[in-house]
């Protein structure tokens, strides 16, 4: 039986609070991080995790007023060649606000 592919937008939602209270996401590819710590110097939801030297967000969904701190991140972010593995996901649209390297809000998670 052939496994299908993970659809990344998909990545959390059971478990999601409703879009109308939540409505970004963030997808974090932590395989791809790289440890600079750019996305914890710009935003208040980063961290860097000291043992590991890995970065985490304290919450994957968020609202509005979070919205501007969690797309500096994703576009700081210098993993994966500068195109980021931070990804903030309007959930409403199922489109990638950023980093958005393609323009025109495909996701861009490699697995």
């Amino acid at each position: 039986m052939t496994e299908e592919p993970v659809d990344p937008s998909q990545i959390g939602e059971r478990d999601a609070p409703p879009v109308e209270e939540k409505p970004y996401k963030i997808i974090f590819e932590a395989n791809k991080c790289i440890a600079a710590g750019k996305c914890a110097e710009v935003s208040d939801n980063w961290e860097m995790e000291l043992s590991s030297g890995i970065a985490k967000p304290q919450t994957y969904f968020f609202e509005d007023d979070e919205l501007a701190h969690n797309v500096r991140a994703a576009e700081v972010c210098p993993a994966k060649k500068d195109k980021g593995v931070i990804h903030v996901i309007d959930r409403r649209t199922n489109t990638e606000i950023a980093p958005d390297p393609h323009g025109d809000g495909t996701l861009s998670v490699e697995w």
